[in-house]
This record gives structure tokens, sequence and C-alpha cells, in this order.
């Protein structure tokens, strides 16, 4: 043991780096000299060279730390030629074997690992498509935008919009193509449950559009036993309807005549309920339904079942409207009532000429209580806003131009009318700039006999 201490402590050192070559030369010499004396067994000869090369190999991984020109040592003892890798570090992305083994060639031809092409020179065969791969694609495929289905909470929501927006601006065909781009499904009849339910909480004239949309989308959207389920479905709606709307069975009926008319609903559809309803408010639909059926075309033209919607409407058929509504007024003093027959006419362009007509009425009377209740009902309309600045003063100023052609047939139309204005002006009805430009009747005095009877300028 003495000799092998010697032959490590003596070893030289070149930068870092052990002489091996030297070191195993002295280790020789001495096993040799171990046997000629005969101080080595063969067990602890072998015992001893596995010690020498274990030592060897440690030394070796320590330099090659520090210097990776370093060689390394074979499972045979032999010294191999190191790599070319940078000093201190271990390129974890190398390919190459590490363990010291092979010929320093890629693991498996470079065809080893994720991410890699395969082997120089390889030819992929082509592969059939799985039909459970989620990217599986048959070679006819067609793909189309799927729209799910509107259940009844989401229906009303959508539709109830629609038909608002088509009160306002009667295009049918803009209607039609929104329905197109919705996918009703079962629920495709409720439409127009809706737009009649809709329309019965509405004018005369959303009457009238909800026929005509009715009309129109019969045969392209909806079919005829599309629209014979939704006035079914009406009909057992009617005793909630008339909370809402106290004439709903008269108007149902209206659009029972109107649908049947148009070829909406089959000619069959008032037979199938003969004797067989309970409801007294369907029963009433039904039988206005049947009557205004019955009746001649001369005498009732179903076409104008709701009549001509607002500004349609002829001029003297408005303005007899509006003399027949001030008559019954005085009559009745009803002021609700007035206000709710002005607004069905849908003239507010017109709403003029009431103002002229009750100035007019209150001329030709005779006593104060038709300037009183006049004065009352246009300060209601001029109050709830149904009656503008504009439309009001035009009233007064028509009554303004024509006041010395009234005067032939009211002698005191001036004094009337004075007396009526200052009235007006006093509860706020009409501005101070009107009430100053009323006309107003200058006297005529006469001087005395001796000028001969003549009018003094």
């Amino acid at each position: 043991m003495a000799a092998e201490v010697g032959s490590w402590s003596t070893a030289q050192q070149h930068e870092g780096v052990f002489a091996l070559d030297g070191e195993l030369a002295v280790d020789e010499e001495d096993l040799n000299d171990g046997e000629v004396n005969g101080n080595w067994t063969p067990q602890e000869k072998a015992l001893h060279e596995a010690r020498l090369k274990a030592k060897a190999k440690r030394r070796l991984r320590k330099s090659s730390s520090r210097n990776s020109t370093s060689d390394s040592l074979s499972e045979s003892g032999e010294l191999v030629p190191g790599g070319d890798s940078p000093k201190g570090k271990v390129n974890a992305n190398d390919r190459k074997s590490r363990t010291g083994k092979g010929r320093g060639l890629p693991k498996k031809g470079g065809a080893g690992g994720k991410g890699v092409w395969g082997a120089a020179g390889m030819v992929y065969e082509d592969e059939e498509p799985d039909a459970r791969d989620p990217n599986y694609d048959e070679g006819d495929t067609v793909y189309a935008t799927v729209v799910p289905e509107l259940d009844e909470k989401m229906l009303e929501k959508t539709v109830n919009p629609i038909v608002q927006e088509y009160f306002e601006h009667g295009d049918t065909k803009e209607v039609q193509a929104l329905l197109k781009g919705l996918n009703l499904g079962a629920h495709k009849y409720e439409f127009s449950s809706l737009a009649v339910s809709l329309s019965l909480e509405g004018k005369a004239s959303h009457r009238e559009l909800t026929s005509r949309l009715l009309s129109d989308l019969s045969g392209k959207v909806l079919s005829q036993a599309d629209m014979a389920r939704a006035f079914d479905k009406i009909l057992k709606e009617l005793p909630e309807l008339i909370l809402d709307t106290p004439e709903a069975p008269k108007m149902l009926g209206q659009f029972l005549a109107r649908a049947i008319a148009d070829h909406v609903l089959p000619m069959a559809f008032l037979e199938r309920y003969k004797g067989k309803v309970d409801c007294v408010h369907a029963r009433a639909a039904l039988d206005r339904a049947a009557v205004l059926l019955s009746m001649k075309r001369e005498i009732v033209r179903l076409d104008n079942v709701w009549g001509v919607g607002g500004g349609l409407r002829p001029v003297k058929h408005l303005v007899k409207e509006m003399i027949l509504l001030l008559k019954e007024y005085l009559v009745s003093g009803e002021v609700s009532e007035a206000e709710r027959c002005l607004r069905d006419l849908e003239v507010p362009h017109f709403h003029h000429e009431i103002v002229y007509e009750a100035i007019v009425m209150v001329l030709e009377s005779t006593g104060d209580t038709a300037i009183h209740m006049m004065m009352k009902l246009l300060q209601s309309f001029w109050k709830s806003g149904l009656i503008t600045v504009d439309q009001m003063n035009r009233g007064f100023q028509r009554v303004y131009d024509e006041l010395p052609e009234i005067c032939l047939d009211v002698p005191h139309a001036h004094s009337i009318m004075e007396s009526f204005v200052d009235l007006c002006y006093q509860e706020s009805v009409i501005t101070k700039h009107l009430r100053d430009t009323c006309p107003s009747r200058g006297r005529k005095r006469f001087v005395s006999e001796g000028d001969g009877g003549a009018v003094k300028n």
C-alpha cells in the first residue's frame, strides 16, 4: 500500500488534467514488484485493479466538468478522446448519447422523440381517415349555419319588437325576411296569434296592417293550417284579452271575416265551431264573423272592415267626423270621450280643423253655455298635448281670416269672438300674440243731423 500512495502522490498534473498514462505505468510496475516479492494474492490484485479504475473514472469526471477537452475512459480502461461541447456546460437538447457508449450519432437515426420529421428519406404511406377523429371530414360534407329553435318565451321576446316596428314602417317584406332568419320550429303559428293580440290593444290602423301582414305571409311563411291554429289559440284566450280590450270579441270577429275573405283561413273554419263553443265571448266573435261574411259585397266591403286609416281618409269625411264629435260633446259633456274619438281619427296634422269647427259653433250658438264648454274642451286638448301650439294657432287664424264672411250670417260674430278669445287667453289656451291679432270691428259713430247724416271716419 505504501507503493500505491507513493505512486499517486508523485503523479504529475498539467493545467488541471492528470497524466493518466504515467499513473497507469507506475501502478503496473508496483503490481509486478508485488507479485515477484509475493506480497499480492490474485484476489487482492483484482480488487486493487478495480479500485484503481474507479478512482481514475472519478477523477476523469471531475476534470471533464472543468475542461470538456479531457479524455474519457472506456469500461476496459482505455482512453477515448472527449467531445467539443462548451466548457462547463452540457447541452440538454443534444441527441447524442452522454453515457460514453456508441458512436456519438443521434438516437434512432434522428427519428426518435416528439416534434421530429423522421429519418432522412423516410416516405409515409397514406393512412385511412378515422371516423372517430374530431377533424374527420367526409368528401361530400356541406356546412351550413345552424340557428337554434326558439322556445315559447324567446319567441315572444323576439316577435314583439318585430311587430311593433312593423306598425311604424308597414313593410311586410321586411317582416318576411326577418322571419325567414328565425328558427320558429313548432311554434311558427304563434307569430300570428301574437301579432293579432298586439293589434287588439292598438289602433284601427294597426289592425289593418296586421290583416295585410297575415295576407302577405300566407302561403310563403305560414300555411292555412298555421293560421287556423293561431286563431284557435286566440279564441281560447278571449276571456283574458277582454280584461285589457273589452271590444276584443267584436274585433276578433272582424279579423276572422277579413282572413276568410283574403283566403288566409279556409272557408270551412267557421263551420267547425258550430254547436261546439261553450265560451260566450268566442261565440260572439264567431257570430260577428258570420254576419260580416253573409252580407252582400255592395253593402260591406271586407277590405275596409277596419276603415281607411289616418290621412288616407277624404277631407270631407274627416270634417264630418269632427263636427259629429263636437255635437256629441255639447250633448254629453264628456271630455275624455271626445279625446278618445279625436285620437282614433289618427290625423294629428289635421287637428286645426276641430279648433276651427269649435270656434264656428261658438259663434253660431246662442248663450254662454257653448262658449264655456268649448273653452273647456280646447283647454283639455291643450293640456294633454293632443293639439299642439301650431295647430291651435292655425285654427284660430283661419277663423280670423274668414270672420268678415261669418259676420254676414252672424252679425255679432266680432263681439262673440273677442269675448271667447279673452276667455281662452285667461285660461292659458292661447298665447298673448294670438289674442292681440284678433280682429276687432270699429264702431261707426254718426255726427249730428246738421251734417246731413254723414258717417265720421
